[in-house]
């Protein structure tokens, strides 16, 4: 795989619950994070003293978080209007080159910042809330 731009990696929101999905605005870096709890079944009797993990087993999840510039365009709005009712809106996330993860996701973290000298900045933080489907590119 060749070298990507990171402004490539994208959050697309379902903006009305139909499956119209939208870039969320003015955002200037993202992460995405998979994460795999571990189950240890290590005993006495395990070779060598070596912990032994259960395979398939433990909870899976992803956290996708962004930081960027307040623009109050309407995935702005979408985005504060999940977060206060609570909803598990579908979300895309777009790795160039590399696939797109979807699936349910919920808003964990939304702040707004501000200095009197520069632009209004905002960070969102999501968790995944369901089963994650990932399609390559």
């Amino acid at each position: 795989m060749a070298v990507q731009n990171g402004r490539d990696l994208l959050i697309k929101m379902d903006m009305l619950g139909d499956g119209s999905f939208e870039t969320v605005a003015g955002l200037r870096a993202t992460r995405l994070s998979f994460n795999a709890e571990t189950i240890d079944v290590t005993s006495m009797e395990s070779e060598g003293g070596w912990r032994e993990l259960l395979g398939g087993a433990g909870v899976r999840s992803a956290s996708v978080s962004g930081s960027g510039v307040f623009r109050d365009e309407a995935s702005d709005g979408r985005a504060r209007q999940v977060f206060f009712d609570g909803e598990l809106p579908q979300f895309q996330i777009i790795i160039p080159d590399f696939g797109q993860v979807s699936g349910p996701f919920q808003i964990t973290s939304l702040e707004y910042a501000g200095t009197h000298d520069g632009e209004a900045t905002y960070e969102i933080s999501m968790a995944s809330a369901g089963v994650l489907q990932f399609e390559a590119m």
